[in-house]
């Protein structure tokens, strides 16, 4: 029981790091509170939602994991070599990648509603 508590603090804190220490991740959170506002304004169905969910999480996710190969790049090649900037690179395409997907999925979920249809 101890270990899954510090398990969960441990990833408290890798949240927190993700939250407060990147610029990309306070664009994120914007987004997520706009896409929250739109649905509870627009009332998409059950499975819409889901979509919705999984877009966002997606989007957290490759963040996350992007932030997390930046930070183990920099510690592993602290002076710049070119193939450790292609991983950054690679990391953060899969960022976009996911944000565009979210928003095709936010204008496919939204867009129907906004017109007045389901």
């Amino acid at each position: 029981m101890r270990r899954r508590a510090i398990g969960f603090r441990d990833a408290f804190r890798g949240l927190r790091l993700l939250c407060s220490g990147q610029t990309n991740a306070r664009i994120h959170a914007v987004a997520t509170l706009l896409v929250l506002v739109v649905a509870c304004w627009l009332r998409p169905g059950v499975v819409e939602c889901g979509l919705l969910v999984a877009a966002v999480t997606a989007v957290w996710v490759a963040e996350a994991l992007n932030t997390a190969v930046e930070l183990l790049t920099n510690l592993v090649s602290p002076e710049y070599r070119p193939l450790a900037g292609q991983v950054k690179d690679v990391a953060a395409g899969a960022v976009l990648l996911a944000a565009l997907g979210s928003v095709v999925t936010a204008v496919l979920v939204f867009g129907p509603l906004l017109k007045g249809g389901s």
